[in-house]
């Protein structure tokens, strides 16, 4: 869209920080909302991004900050990707347009980049306990200034607000939570929670959990009505002595057509027509990884009834909507709850069946723990589908699949893959079907394939055992995971000037393929290994091996190329790639980096 047919937005100029809103009427407050909506699709039609969930909170956005004194009060959004219109009416407006973008705004909250922000946010369910800390922070003669939670109703399906609530109500600090109420998630809520949840909406209770946890309840309200919004929030500021809900009912996509028809309240979205909401999505040339798995799960399960699925709220995202649609029975949508799914899993696993809880990276560190204590250390054949590995491009640092390599390799009993390219994945899905004497995983990227041969009947893999690409000499390039495409181009690269690497791909984290290591490096001077994850993952184990074996004695080069200690900030995945320093030129450079001190 260009700046010549950008919506009108008379008040929305004079707009510069929220202390500008005081100065409205409660009318004016009204009009700017409906400018912020059309602002926020305005940008977003030329980004991509979240764009459902903001517009369903544009009238709370403008409540909140007309009544608080932001920034001296904390106003924290759940997750956050509801925070363009906050971002809008908080001095970011004119960059709004480099959202997601790299060196742009973040598409979630971010202290670095506003005193408007004062918790960073992506993940679900983590506003309430950010602030009950401010809260008891302001008590302690920290930062003064009220503490608004703005919470989700699919949120509230993660047990961490529960904590949060549990221990709000026990310490009676003055405290507001807003329960931003659509009736949506990414998908659709699922639970208990979310049918009482309707039960308040529509007036057929009274006493609500909520006064039992020590909370004062207000509501339902129309959180599209500033008429109710307005008068509540101030006589909330004023009279609040202790935790407070108000729960506002609102319409994800609201006040635009095809965000409110289409099913998933065009959550996330790329470019699109404004008029029509068509998004400009380019052909892909391959299929997408997820779909891959999907696909693979299916033919699979078809075979095998043992084989089920479980996904944490993201049944889209990771193909698994698919699965549900053939086996409707068989796949389990346990909400924003990454811990209750592993332990689910695994119970399923030691009740005989084959669980595939296919779970993000990113996701999948909520779940650290029941990974450990209910799945590894009982040796249950829970299968851990982990997508979105490695970097994963607009959504930043906090979707980054960093360190999965890291801390599933570190387990006892498990085993870590990583596919090369898709018809690996399938491979590595047949593999983790077949494999039943303990835990399995295994990673791949976000995006689209590489267009590959797909096996008609993919053979499970030999448990720890990786394969040759090349042969050649010298230098002996070990890759784990996708990297694999950008090892074969560093070595296209390298060959024009006669140096010719072995390439090899690990396949397996853990166990490690002792053998071909081993071999790789007893003929070689030198031996690289790339993975798409953070230090402490493949290499370090692959060093692990070669200094428990004396091979360094012998003077062999070992190198790793991992992400760097650093968190990324969103860019494209390729331009990410390049930052980290994991690109073909990168691998190339450091063979000739390496090579440097030997004559030719």
């Amino acid at each position: 869209m260009s700046a010549v047919n950008r919506p009108e937005t008379r008040h929305l100029e004079t707009i510069t920080s929220p202390s500008d809103l005081k100065g409205l009427t409660d009318t004016q407050l009204t009009e700017l909302a409906n400018e912020v909506r059309a602002e926020t699709i305005s940008i977003v039609s030329e980004t991509g991004g979240h764009l459902g969930a903001g517009l369903g909170v544009v009238e709370l956005t403008v409540a909140l900050h007309a009544v608080f004194d932001a920034p001296e009060d904390k106003i924290i959004w759940d997750v956050s990707h509801q925070s363009y219109p906050h971002k809008i009416l908080t001095g970011r407006r004119d960059q709004m347009r480099s959202l997601r973008q790299k060196d742009g705004i973040s598409g979630f909250t971010k202290r670095a980049e506003s005193v408007f922000d004062p918790f960073g946010a992506a993940h679900s369910s983590t506003s309430i306990s950010a602030a009950l800390g401010f809260a008891i922070a302001r008590k302690l003669g920290g930062d003064a200034g009220d503490a608004i939670a703005v919470i989700g109703d699919g949120a509230m399906s993660a047990g961490m607000a529960y904590e949060a609530f549990n221990n709000a109500g026990h310490l009676k600090e003055r405290l507001i939570v807003i329960l931003n109420d659509n009736s949506m998630s990414i998908a659709p809520p699922v639970g208990a929670m979310s049918a009482y949840l309707a039960k308040l909406s529509d007036g057929e209770t009274v006493d609500t959990i909520f006064g039992a946890l020590g909370f004062t309840y207000y509501g339902p309200v129309d959180g599209h009505d500033l008429g109710q919004l307005l008068p509540l929030l101030r006589d909330v500021k004023a009279g609040a002595d202790g935790p407070v809900l108000i729960h506002a009912i609102t319409r994800k996509g609201k006040g635009y057509p095809p965000a409110e028809a289409a099913q998933d309240k065009l959550h996330g979205v790329g470019q699109f027509d404004v008029p029509t909401g068509k998004q400009r999505k380019a052909t892909p040339n391959a299929p997408s990884y997820s779909s891959v798995f999907a696909d693979a799960l299916i033919g699979l399960a078809e075979d095998d009834v043992k084989i089920c699925a479980v996904t944490a709220a993201m049944p889209e995202g990771t193909g698994l909507d698919r699965f549900m649609v053939r086996f409707a029975d068989r796949c389990f949508d346990v909400g924003i709850a990454e811990q209750h799914a592993v332990t689910f899993s695994a119970a399923l696993a030691a009740g005989g069946m084959k669980p595939f809880c296919a779970i993000y990276s990113t996701f999948l560190q909520r779940g650290f723990d029941q990974v450990v204590h209910d799945v590894a250390i009982q040796g249950l054949p829970v299968r851990f589908a982990i997508d979105r590995a490695g970097l994963v491009g607009a959504d930043g640092a906090t979707h980054a699949g960093a360190f999965d390599i890291a801390f599933l390799s570190n387990l006892p009993g498990m085993v870590v893959m990583a596919a090369a390219d898709e018809a690996e994945l399938v491979r590595m899905v047949a593999t983790a079907v077949a494999h039943d004497a303990g835990p399995s995983a295994f990673r791949f990227p976000r995006g689209e394939g590489v267009d590959v041969e797909m096996p008609e009947m993919a053979e499970p893999l030999e448990i720890g055992k990786g394969r040759m690409i090349r042969k050649g000499s010298r230098v002996a390039i070990l890759s784990f995971g996708t990297r694999l495409q950008e090892v074969e181009a560093a070595c296209e690269a390298l060959a024009d000037q006669g140096i010719m690497p072995t390439v090899a791909d690990a396949r397996f984290a853990k166990p490690l393929d002792r053998d071909l290591i081993l071999a790789l490096a007893a003929d070689h001077e030198v031996l690289i290994t790339v993975e798409e994850g953070a230090v402490g993952g493949f290499g370090s184990h692959v060093a692990q091996l070669l200094s428990d074996e004396g091979v360094f004695d012998t003077g062999l080069k070992f190198r790793s190329m991992v992400l760097p200690d650093t968190f990324i900030d969103q860019a494209s995945p390729r331009d990410m790639y390049a930052e980290a320093g994991l690109t073909a030129a990168d691998i190339a450079a450091k063979v000739l980096k390496v090579l440097g001190a030997t004559s030719w």
